[in-house]
């Protein structure tokens, strides 16, 4: 399930039916996807769902065993060397060298990636400026925190100038402040014609891209902007509504609304209820939880969230793929 509506910019990154398969076992199911230049796309996906399989097959580390994909023009196959020195990338966990100062680390990835000597001190300031690293620069790497040695593996990512990144749960495991700033470091660089292709578990971040991927055990169930992807039909169906619920005592009342026949779903957001139930029926929900003990409630209608978008498409592949298993 495709939502299309891209501008008129060069594709980065295009799979047509891409698929890749181990023995009996299909990682990845016929997936199709653009990626336009300047895009942060999400990548998303539960554990085991074929996210780190496609992005192999993208970076040329993988051959896909079905369709074909090419990336920055070049085919992911048949010309994977060029494809591997185009393409930056930046794994889930710290892979710099500890016993290595950020210069260091830097000077040796420069000379990984072929940058001519004379470029390199050049080469290495620019990053270290774009990053925001540059009062750490004499630090050993196993030293930084959390934060910072993501700044540095992005800055070694970087120094050869990619057109494309390929950032694989980028902010796992650090605080909130890192997070926040090394995502204002991304649009930062996307604004410069960066392009990102991005795996996370996180809906805030997911919220912040420009488009999103979304993979259900090796297919890909749809892609497009946040803002499209909430108006699917499936997400809020015909005929239903969502409503923030205002209660005391929220998880008592949960389930206590979930008793209720034209209740289809109700979840706790915080201090709220986030409910999908039938339209119209917002005056008899409160009438009703006040006859089930739960006065002065409130109840307005609200658009979905990338979590309700994810949630109800897995419930909604799950029950396929249970019906799918039971009819072999």
């Amino acid at each position: 399930m495709a939502v299309n509506n891209f501008e008129d910019r060069p594709v980065i990154i295009h799979a047509d039916q891409v698929s890749r398969r181990f023995g009996n076992f299909t990682a990845v199911d016929h997936v199709s996807l653009d990626v336009l230049e300047g895009d942060i796309f999400g990548f998303l996906g539960p554990n085991g769902s074929g996210k780190t399989t496609l992005m192999r097959i993208l970076c040329g580390l993988l051959r896909p065993t079905g369709g074909h994909a090419t990336v920055l023009g070049k085919d992911v196959y048949a010309d994977s060397e060029a494809v591997k020195r185009s393409i930056g990338y930046m794994s889930q966990q710290f892979s710099l060298y500890k016993d290595l100062s950020v210069m260091e680390n830097l000077r040796f990835y420069a000379g990984i990636y072929g940058i001519p000597r004379r470029e390199r001190v050049a080469r290495m300031e620019e990053v270290i400026e774009i990053v925001g690293i540059t009062d750490h620069r004499k630090k050993l790497a196993g030293n930084l925190s959390g934060g910072w040695k993501q700044r540095l593996a992005l800055a070694c990512a970087l120094v050869h100038r990619p057109r494309l990144m390929f950032l694989d749960e980028p902010t796992a495991g650090i605080d909130p402040v890192a997070r926040r700033d090394l995502w204002n470091l991304l649009f930062d660089l996307a604004g410069r014609g960066v392009t990102f292709f991005v795996t996370t578990h996180y809906m805030d971040e997911a919220e912040r891209c420009s488009h999103i991927g979304y993979i259900y055990y090796s297919k890909l169930i749809v892609y497009g902007t946040p803002a499209e992807l909430k108006l699917l039909p499936d997400v809020t169906p015909k005929g239903a509504e969502r409503l923030e619920v205002r209660v005391p005592n929220v998880a008592a009342s949960m389930r206590t609304l979930n008793t209720f026949d034209y209740v289809l779903d109700a979840t706790i957001f915080a201090d709220v209820l986030h409910v999908l139930a039938e339209q119209g029926c917002t005056r008899r929900l409160i009438a009703d939880l006040e006859a089930g003990g739960f006065p002065g409630a409130e109840a307005k209608p609200i658009p979905a969230t990338l979590e309700d978008v994810f949630v109800t498409l897995t419930r909604q592949r799950a029950l396929e793929r249970a019906q799918e298993q039971a009819n072999v």
